[in-house]
């Protein structure tokens, strides 16, 4: 029997822009799946004509990556982009919690708890995740997607009107507790990205990004006793 992995994000496209290396590579002798909180309706929309509300857009890229990236299914939580916070910290892990305790992963991924680029959704799911880890028997592994200092560093160069309020520094090397080698799955990877055509310019402006780095992908780890 395989074992299981569930990835959980914010977004549409956190899979592709985050992780989605490692995700390819699990899923090869892996059961992946994919939990995300929102459909993307608070995004920008990048289309140059507009058949459809853009939350169904990005409901089908995030399914189209899923498969590339060779994921079992993609779970959507239906709670609307943007508006993740206190107040609903206990119904989005509650929600988390019912979706796990049935696929019982020995793995979680999320992103680190700052966030990354400091977007209040990418942290309330990663702390509601972390609640939810502590409280999983079958779950003895958290992967927190981080970025180095490096990677940070390259940001601006790319983004020079800014990206949030706030985006949290990098971690330095020796704070990383794991770095994964994606090179064997680089163009699964790009392939991934590319299936967020309403995204398309972030898609290019993080794909420059990539050029400059290692082919790998870094995380802050916690494990169970």
């Amino acid at each position: 029997m395989k074992k299981v992995v569930a990835a959980i994000f914010a977004h549409p496209d956190d899979e592709a822009f985050g992780p989605a290396g490692t995700i390819a590579k699990f899923a090869k002798t892996q059961d992946v799946y994919i939990l995300c909180a929102t459909r993307g309706e608070a995004g920008e929309d990048h289309r140059s004509r507009n058949y459809e509300p853009l939350w169904k857009t990005r409901e089908k890229e995030l399914l189209a990556s899923a498969k590339i990236l060779g994921v079992k299914k993609v779970f959507f939580l239906d709670f609307q982009d943007g508006t993740l916070c206190n107040n609903l910290y206990h119904n989005l892990a509650a929600k988390i919690q019912t979706i796990l305790n049935e696929l019982k992963p020995k793995a979680l991924i999320t992103t680190e708890l700052r966030g990354i680029s400091g977007h209040i959704d990418h942290i309330t799911v990663a702390l509601a995740t972390t609640y939810v880890f502590e409280r999983l028997p079958s779950a003895k592994t958290l992967l927190y997607y981080c970025i180095t200092k490096k990677q940070r560093a390259i940001i601006p160069k790319y983004t020079p009107g800014g990206y949030f309020i706030y985006m949290p520094p990098g971690y330095d090397t020796s704070e990383i507790d794991k770095v994964i080698d994606i090179s064997d799955v680089w163009e699964v990877k790009l392939k991934a990205m590319n299936a967020h055509q309403s995204q398309l310019k972030d898609v290019k402006r993080i794909q420059k990004i990539h050029s400059e780095l290692p082919r790998e992908e870094n995380f802050l780890v916690l494990n169970k006793d």
